[in-house]
């Protein structure tokens, strides 16, 4: 989809994007916020600006105590060369032992990274003077400065763990400190704007190459933070501050692989280079002109297992109840206004069974109370004429894959003329006329994506490894991250798993989960009930931030993967066969990976909640955010400015997370009957249902093709009474031909075969990874020497003592061995 970075910076600084995608429903709750798809990879909203991030509401005061002067003077009132002199006193004055000076200077340094707030009057001041500061900061080698303590901290840290019961954020001042100038820098150096000078658009290509390559024979930076992330997972480092260590790891990801729009413009672009024909639509624009649908009516949708009503009384009701089946319809075709009905009380779907949760991640997938359904929105004058549009057909232009071609021939010729012809799909002899048509019509839709050419490449490097010559690995930032993760890369996914799991909302306090707050309780606990609050918001506003920050990893991390293959036939020698290497290997090596680690039963554990009541969540202090702190004394703190929070009626950090799940969840299971039947296992379908409530296009989207994946696997009577989510699956949801996703009858739907699947997939990656990167010197492709003489005349090293073991070794090896002459002449 479009860009999903971060968020929103006031109109005067960060210039809007063009590409918005305005709530389309009818509920009040969506109307009146400026919901938009950034350019730069996320989505755009007020309140929202990433650099508020990385600071908690404790640390707020602390701002008011950093405030300085330079020589005597105010920054601002200097040259440019005497800031970059004061600059290179600073970094000279890092380099000593004491590491009270070290923080005090690091402290200074972090001062202006956040713009100097204290000679500023505004907020709009104050980040553009944290721009400029650390473009500044960069030019004077600051980054290099902070990365050499950064791994000092860090090799301390591990060499003498704490073992306090208690951990703290006065644990991690140091480190804290570090990481926010190093997020800082990255954040605003990677935003690009038009107004940019040459020098800062060469600053910005030199810093994404300093942070994607191994500068002076150390591992890319991104990989130094993964390795953060497990230390603190295994306990070895449990103070370290992991929601900045998160967040400093996305936008370094972000920064050097590309944001989401940056891979839609590069599909677009190799899919013209291999000669294959151009997309269909454009996703960015179908689901900006997207309408959420209404949610599915409880009182119609009677969920999993409801009880129907006594045969009297379904006989009485039979025609209103059809007549308003027809109305709710058309109003959902048109979707002209909310269909929460109060005609008839709301019937709450049936509870399942508890013992279902014994198959989920640590038993707690049972499902919650039904959810109180919105308020109804007060009545609406009546619609004009100019409002009502009429819906041209479906958003999504459908496609039909190779297989599903030779699928549908190999069954018309066994039925017309009882043999097939394998994967030939131009021969129609002795095939009716309607089948002619039926394949006409197939190939006119027929979608070749780049996967099916890499893995066609695949084949053919298989069966000609010799002629098609040795494998060109370019060396891009995608390909360098994959190399450096590529052994530890299961225990990179884990860590982040289990940190998702302890932020997760439904997650239960437990005695051996790790402790992600270490960087937001504060050295003594409140005392009273206002400071209990504020810390409460604090908590909660940390954990939101974490799930953001994995979610928009793990998903970037995967789509990157997924197209790092493209590559291959870009780079691959003039002189031999164009090929690419079947890279999607990568995508299905940390998929596989996340499944293994029970990523989807989290997922779905993350939305075994009242999902509505999480994205309107108020866990924010506009008055504590920075920068609005810096600028202004700090007010007295009332209980009703904090129970109030801001003036969003919508928490945008969470929606996006939610959305990012959903698309990570999809991702997994697309063309996976296994990964789709742990849906079907884990009870997903409710779960996912009541998610439909929140009335927002992009969520809904992801959902209902959550649901569309499994709906041939829950069974008829599930399909008859959730028609109104059938048909808006049918509505929203790409259309594949011949797929009968409506119906119960996949031949693939067999459990034996689910195993068989993952093993082979499984072999599939081990023999890709072992070709690509385990290839060892004397390969079964490399020269052999046949002449007797020179192999017998060739020199051989041996241990100093084995003259002393000679006899020893020729008893044991040699004459001890039976040999069968007559089957050694026979074999050669």
């Amino acid at each position: 989809m479009g860009g999903w970075g971060l968020d929103w910076c006031p109109a005067a600084y960060h210039p809007v994007p063009s590409l918005v995608l305005e709530p389309q429903c009818s509920t009040p709750l969506f109307n009146s916020a400026p919901f938009q798809i950034a350019s730069s990879n996320n989505f755009i909203c007020p309140h929202c600006d990433p650099l508020r991030l990385p600071f908690p509401y404790s640390a707020a005061i602390q701002f008011s105590t950093q405030k300085m002067h330079v020589q005597g003077k105010e920054w601002l009132e200097l040259e440019e060369d005497a800031q970059k002199a004061y600059v290179m006193g600073l970094l000279d004055r890092l380099e000593v032992v004491s590491r009270e000076r070290r923080l005090k200077v690091a402290r200074a340094v972090l001062y202006l990274a956040q713009g100097t707030f204290g000679e500023c009057d505004s907020e709009v001041d104050v980040l553009h003077w944290s721009r400029y500061n650390c473009f500044l900061l960069y030019q004077m080698g600051t980054f290099s400065t902070f990365l050499e303590l950064l791994h000092m901290e860090i090799d301390q840290a591990c060499s003498s763990a704490l073992r306090k019961p208690a951990i703290s954020i006065a644990d991690s001042t140091e480190l804290r400190v570090l990481l926010s100038v190093m997020y800082l820098m990255v954040e605003n150096i990677r935003l690009e704007r038009e107004t940019d000078s040459c020098g800062w658009r060469t600053a910005r290509e030199t810093f994404r190459t300093e942070l994607s390559f191994s500068m002076h024979n150390e591992e890319p930076f991104a990989l130094l933070l993964f390795s953060m992330v497990t230390k603190f997972c295994s306990g070895l480092a449990p103070h370290f501050p992991i929601k900045k260590v998160l967040l400093l790891l996305w936008k370094v990801v972000m920064f050097t692989l590309g944001g989401f729009e940056h891979l839609q413009a590069l599909k677009v672009q190799k899919r013209a280079e291999l000669g294959l024909p151009p997309l269909a639509e454009d996703s960015i624009q179908v689901v900006k002109s997207m309408r959420a649908a209404s949610p599915p009516s409880y009182t119609l949708d009677l969920g999993e297992s409801q009880l129907a009503p006594p045969p009297s009384k379904l006989r009485g009701r039979r025609g209103s109840r059809r007549q308003l089946l027809t109305k709710q319809d058309s109003l959902d075709i048109y979707n002209e206004r909310d269909l929460f009905k109060t005609e008839e009380p709301a019937a709450e779907e049936e509870e399942e069974s508890a013992g279902d949760g014994e198959r989920t991640l640590d038993g707690e997938l049972d499902l919650l109370e039904q959810d109180p359904l919105v308020p109804p929105p007060p009545s609406q004058a009546p619609l004009s004429a100019e409002r009502v549009t009429f819906p041209k057909g479906l958003p999504w232009a459908p496609k039909v894959r190779q297989k599903d071609i030779e699928h549908f021939l190999e069954m018309s010729r066994n039925k017309f003329i009882g043999f097939t012809l394998g994967q030939d799909t131009d021969t129609l002899v002795g095939l009716p006329r309607p089948i002619h048509e039926s394949v006409k019509t197939l190939k006119q839709h027929k979608y070749i994506s780049i996967a099916d050419v890499q893995i066609k490449n695949e084949e053919e490097l298989e069966k000609c490894p010799m002629s098609l010559g040795e494998e060109v690995v370019p060396e891009t930032p995608c390909e360098i991250l994959y190399q450096g993760m590529l052994y530890s890369l299961p225990q990179y996914m884990i860590a982040l798993l289990k940190i998702l799991l302890a932020a997760a909302p439904t997650s239960k306090a437990k005695t051996d989960s790790i402790n992600i707050l270490a960087d937001v309780l504060p050295e003594e606990m409140p005392i009273t009930v206002l400071q209990s609050m504020k810390l409460g918001i604090d908590v909660n506003r940390h954990k939101e931030i974490i799930v953001k920050s994995i979610s928009a990893l793990l998903l970037l991390l995967l789509k990157h993967f997924k197209l790092n293959h493209i590559y291959q036939t870009l780079y691959s020698p003039p002189n031999k066969h164009p090929f690419c290497f079947d890279l999607l290997i990568q995508f299905e090596y940390v998929s596989q990976h996340l499944v293994f680690a029970n990523c989807i039963p989290l997922i779905l554990k993350f939305f075994n909640q009242n999902i509505l009541s999480y994205i309107t969540a108020k866990n924010s202090i506009s008055v504590l955010d920075y920068p609005c702190c810096t600028i202004q004394d700090l007010p007295e703190l009332t209980t009703e400015s904090l129970e109030a929070g801001d003036n969003n009626q919508f928490c945008w950090r969470n929606l996006f997370s939610c959305i990012n799940l959903l698309r990570l969840l999809n991702k997994l299971t697309k063309w996976k009957h296994s990964r789709t039947m742990m849906l079907v296992v884990f009870k997903s379908a409710p779960i996912l249902k009541r998610a439909l409530k929140v009335k927002q296009a992009m969520l809904q989207l992801y959902v209902l093709k959550l649901l569309k994946i499994q709906t041939k696997y829950l069974g008829r009577q599930w399909r008859k009474s959730n028609m109104k989510t059938m048909s808006a699956i049918y509505q929203k949801v790409r259309h594949r031909m011949n797929d009968d996703w409506a119906y119960g009858n996949d031949i693939d739907a067999r459990p034996w075969d689910f195993q068989a699947e993952e093993c082979t997939l499984r072999a599939n990656i081990e023999a890709f990874n072992s070709r690509r990167y385990d290839r060892p010197q004397d390969s079964e492709f490399s020269p052999v020497d046949n002449c007797l003489q020179s192999v017998l005349g060739q020199r051989l090293d041996l241990p100093e003592d084995f003259h002393y073991s000679y006899e020893l070794w020729l008893e044991r090896e040699v004459f001890s061995q039976p040999i069968c002459w007559e089957e050694l002449l026979q074999n050669h």
